[in-house]
């Protein structure tokens, strides 16, 4: 196969050149201004008095913070499928499709040409600061494989589509780059996942593969698939010699990092974390793990900062790259080129550095369930956990969920959850079974994502329930010195240790 490695070299030694002459809070500045007008013409633009803001504090007094259900209601609902014009002019050729909102099963996040042309050049930038880190590299020389979505995505109108947000990304692989890129269309079209990675696993087998990307709660199925295709040790050398890089991102890789050191022995390949979101690629690893992802500063998106103790306020201070502190946990704010404005992303995070800025991705605004991509809201567990009590016969007391991840005995990962009840049945009579059925039946109801990896039991396995005997969340919460007062039980769990200190006092009050 043809090399392109050095002609990605040259590339790479641009961008970078103009990486380290970027000012962040200029070209912060300059990426708004360039939004701004680009979308005065727009409905939102005409609305909100784009045509007079000369400055970040401009933008900031006319432009509240919104979520999505205001931009789908106010903007996009009543034209859609059609929307260019709304928020952002010209056609939207793409929505990416994604759970997790408390009023809809799924939301539709617009992806225009520029947001297109912006996400390919991010997924480059992994690949320059790889090569910075391996001048040796040899990426380009094989073939460099995307664990993605589907991209046979659904036709909503002439011209607009509507799918996963990697099968979108997939469909817009430039043809010069399709060569080094596996799977072929023929295989990204499957959307069974368990056949998916069957099928990609053995067809990865017979190709020189390079890199590896996607989320940290698909990888190891593949790597185990890998593992039941070629036995040997359970090593990445083993199944690609030529590995490079894997790049993973979309959930918490703290979890699996165990995993990932353990096939990355006698391999030369790296780890290197991305942070993806629907609305805009945010930033990418250019140092080693843990030191924090490099903002994406000069491709179509602005960045905004809420303490995280201001998010409820009725006027939260709104920060930006000139003002942020390390240290401080934000709320990330995002306006895009695909017409988000003053859009709350959802995620938190805290800068380690400021020239430039890197970040790491701290949590969620609100309690929410993302260990295998799954992205559960707190109002879908809530619901769930509420009617399926209901379904048999029981009043709710407290509950809590966790993650509970894979190991050597298990391929899969689930969910635990703990359960007390003021009235009801207890652990007996096959209760916590009848529970955790309609627990499930109701999570994939109302959440796609979790339908999806739900699917055979291979993603993600069925539930697991305890139901607590009463006094246990009190006796739990007592024990952490947080009895009383404003204290409340957390309904997700997502530090190990935390709910490993919960099923220790659940087991003590039921024997």
């Amino acid at each position: 196969m043809f090399d392109a490695t050095p002609l990605l070299r040259l590339y790479a030694a641009a961008r970078l050149r103009r990486l380290s002459r970027l000012d962040p809070a200029r070209i912060q500045q300059d990426q708004l201004l360039h939004l701004v007008r680009r979308a005065a013409d727009t409905r939102f633009g005409r609305d909100h008095g784009f045509a007079e803001i000369r400055s970040v504090a401009d933008f900031q007094r006319r432009v509240p913070i919104r979520r999505y259900e205001a931009f789908w209601t106010q903007y996009w609902q009543p034209a859609f499928p059609a929307i260019g014009g709304a928020t952002w002019p010209g056609h939207i050729p793409y929505f990416a499709l994604t759970s997790g909102t408390s009023s809809a099963k799924s939301k539709y996040i617009p992806v225009s040409r520029e947001m297109v042309r912006s996400n390919r050049r991010s997924a480059f930038d992994v690949l320059v600061h790889h090569l910075h880190k391996r001048p040796r590299s040899r990426v380009f020389g094989g073939r460099n494989f995307v664990l993605g979505g589907s991209v046979d995505l659904v036709e909503e109108a002439p011209g607009i589509r509507v799918g996963d947000l990697s099968g979108i990304a997939a469909r817009e692989v430039p043809a010069l780059v399709r060569r080094f890129t596996f799977p072929p269309p023929a295989l990204a079209r499957e959307s069974d996942w368990e056949r998916k990675i069957a099928t990609l696993a053995a067809a990865s087998l017979r190709e020189d593969i390079r890199t590896v990307a996607g989320t940290a709660s698909w990888l190891p199925m593949l790597l185990d698939k890998l593992q039941q295709l070629k036995p040997g040790p359970p090593r990445l050398a083993h199944f690609y010699p030529n590995l490079e890089l894997v790049v993973h991102g979309g959930v918490n890789v703290a979890p699996y990092r165990e995993r990932f050191e353990g096939w990355l022995e006698g391999s030369h390949a790296e780890l290197r974390e991305v942070y993806p979101a629907s609305e805009g690629f945010i930033a990418v690893a250019d140092r080693g793990t843990g030191e924090g992802l490099r903002l994406n500063l000069d491709g179509g998106l602005f960045y905004e900062f809420i303490p995280v103790a201001d998010i409820d306020s009725e006027r939260p201070s709104r920060h930006w790259i000139d003002t942020v502190e390390t240290g401080q946990d934000y709320a990330i704010v995002l306006s895009s080129c695909a017409g988000v404005w003053a859009y709350l992303l959802g995620d938190t995070v805290r800068f380690v550095d400021l020239a430039p800025p890197r970040i790491l991705v701290t949590g969620r605004v609100s309690w929410f369930l993302s260990a295998f991509g799954e992205h559960l809201s707190h109002e879908e567990i809530e619901g769930a956990v509420t009617q399926a009590a209901q379904a048999i016969g029981a009043t709710l007391a407290d509950y809590t969920v966790g993650a509970v991840f894979p190991d050597d005995d298990r391929a899969a990962g689930g969910h635990l959850f703990i359960v007390e009840f003021a009235e009801g049945p207890q652990e007996g009579d096959g209760y916590p079974a009848r529970l955790a059925g309609h627990i499930d039946r109701l999570l994939a109801d109302a959440n796609d994502d979790y339908k999806v990896h739900r699917a055979g039991d291979y993603g993600i396995r069925r539930p697991e329930v305890l139901i607590a005997p009463p006094g246990t969340f009190a006796a739990w919460m007592r024990a952490r010195g947080k009895l009383g007062g404003q204290n409340k039980v957390p309904r997700v769990i997502n530090d190990p240790a935390l709910l490993a200190e919960l099923r220790s006092i659940y087991k003590q009050m039921a024997t």
